[in-house]
């Protein structure tokens, strides 16, 4: 283990702190730890735990890249939040060990966990409260999607371009008789390590980082009626590489993701997305649980253009979060409400009607996070929980 300090080209506002802390476990895989180094209210520079004695002036470049490319160029603006719950709920620090210890979780590899219950019906009670509540103002089309997505899906998106640090590939081995021999030779005589990409070349398909992209592909080439608001939702498994950001149920590699789709109007779409968020907050009220929604960014990484679309999303206010509480000072966010406008319906070709292109928007819940924070606050004892949920879940 190193300590490596490195000095920023120039100071940062203290505001940015949290757009550099997100982003660098991304730097390098010898980065195990970090410490922003701060004075007179600046962020000066940055001090690296690594794994062996990685060159001192590489770390150097790729850390002052990463700031000046994504995070120097922002604006600074000031926290918005538009809900905060009447509620105040203290969380507790040990739930992941509480769990752990009691078998309902166990580590099943880096950013991954094995479940049972009573998470197993915690997970199933809030998917089917989310979808209650999606009923209460909108018929929706329920789907559901292969686990892989196609290479061509994601690259329509733009997700490589918008965050490349996320992507999961999945390959296989060449269909070839010479190559399965050449594959089980070298396997029986060195096992498997990362020479077997030798004998793979395909790419087609990726591990989805979420279900929207499903839909947008779905429905890629289409002309959707406009006489109406369309809504999709499907439940399925997402995929994100988190480096070293993977923490208990809080941040997963590996995670189950329900997701619904808005198309049509641009006001038809801000108006869903609207009474969506408002009923969800009530609901939220209605368990006695801490939080917030506030205005939120993606963490765009290495792109051209990564501020101006951060810019974008904060200053027209695309996206919102909904963070509850998992320590005394922390939140995690469990679920969030985007408007995309036309970008998906230009990048598929969706078209809406004689009108153009649809505009769409889509709001997510990570369950696994959803159960996790509401555990941090309630414990795991169901007889300390909410009545709702005793119901919901039985216990």
């Amino acid at each position: 283990m190193t300590h490596t300090h490195i000095d920023l080209h120039t100071p940062l506002p203290e505001a940015l702190a949290p757009e550099i802390e997100r982003r660098l476990f991304f730097v390098s895989p010898d980065i195990t730890g970090f410490e922003l180094v701060r004075a007179e209210g600046e962020i000066r520079g940055v001090a690296l735990v690594t794994n062996g004695s990685p060159a001192r002036d590489v770390l150097t470049e790729k850390v002052n890249f990463v700031v000046d490319n994504d995070v120097r160029k922002q604006w600074v603006t000031p926290p918005k939040a538009i809900w905060t719950s009447p509620h105040q709920r203290s969380a507790q620090e040990d739930v992941f060990e509480q769990l752990v210890a009691a078998g309902a979780v166990s580590k099943a590899g880096e950013g991954q966990v094995a479940m049972g219950e009573p998470l197993l019906s915690l997970l199933a009670y809030f998917d089917t409260a989310v979808r209650e509540i999606l009923a209460q103002d909108f018929t929706a089309l329920e789907q559901r999607y292969p686990t892989l997505i196609s290479t061509t899906a994601l690259q329509t998106s733009g997700y490589f371009k918008a965050f490349p640090q996320h992507l999961m590939f999945v390959s296989r081995l060449r269909n070839d008789i010479d190559v399965y021999r050449a594959f089980q030779a070298t396997y029986a005589d060195s096992g498997i390590d990362a020479g077997v990409l030798e004998h793979c070349d395909n790419v087609d398909y990726c591990l989805p980082p979420t279900m929207c992209y499903h839909t947008f592909h779905q429905y890629k080439g289409r002309t959707l009626a406009s006489d109406r608001l369309h809504v999709v939702t499907a439940r399925g498994k997402s995929f994100r590489f988190e480096a070293a950001y993977s923490a208990t149920m809080e941040r997963l590699w590996d995670f189950t993701i329900r997701e619904i789709v808005f198309m049509g109007t641009r006001e038809e779409v801000l108006g869903a997305r609207e009474r969506f968020m408002r009923n969800m907050f009530a609901y939220v009220e209605s368990l006695g649980l801490s939080g917030f929604c506030a205005v939120g960014n993606d963490p765009f990484f290495c792109g051209t253009d990564t501020s101006g679309r951060i810019w974008s999303q904060r200053l027209l206010e695309l996206k919102y979060e909904l963070q509850l509480p998992v320590a005394t000072d922390r939140t995690i966010a469990v679920g969030s409400f985007n408007f995309h406008d036309d970008l998906f319906g230009e990048a598929f070709g969706i078209a809406h009607g004689s009108g153009g292109v649809i505009r769409s928007g889509c709001v997510g819940f990570g369950l696994e996070r959803l159960v996790y924070a509401f555990l941090c606050q309630y414990g795991v004892a169901p007889e300390a929980w909410p009545t709702p949920v005793r119901a919901g879940t039985g216990l």
